[in-house]
């Protein structure tokens, strides 16, 4: 199962810490791991390519095939970070909807 946990501030979405395998589907196969891992990682991408916001990204270094991965913005959000996110929040909310919380859960965090 993954397991994202979204890092809210005042409504606001700043973060998000993703792990785990959706075990939809055998690995190469599995729609619902790649579906979640797209959205993440287009975000990531998003925010970096089309705005300004300073972030930290953790991924794992040692060579794993673990897919953790932690982000957060660090400063004020802008508009275009802001509307990435919760689009970022709304696929996984869909997914969620659509396979079922024994492929993704989703969890809520106030920081």
């Amino acid at each position: 199962m993954i397991t994202i946990t979204i890092f809210q501030n005042q409504k606001q979405y700043i973060g998000l810490s993703c792990e785990g395998h959706a075990g939809f589907d055998v690995e190469g196969k599995d729609i619902v791991c790649s579906a979640v891992s797209m959205l993440v990682i287009n975000t990531i991408n998003g925010i970096e390519q089309f705005t300004e916001d300073a972030f930290t990204l953790d991924v794992p270094q040692d060579g794993s095939s673990r897919n953790d991965i932690t982000f957060r913005l660090t400063e004020e959000i802008s508009s275009e970070a802001d509307v990435l996110m919760k689009s970022l929040v709304l696929g996984l909310t869909e997914i969620q909807k659509t396979y079922g919380d024994s492929y993704l859960t989703l969890n809520f965090r106030e920081v």
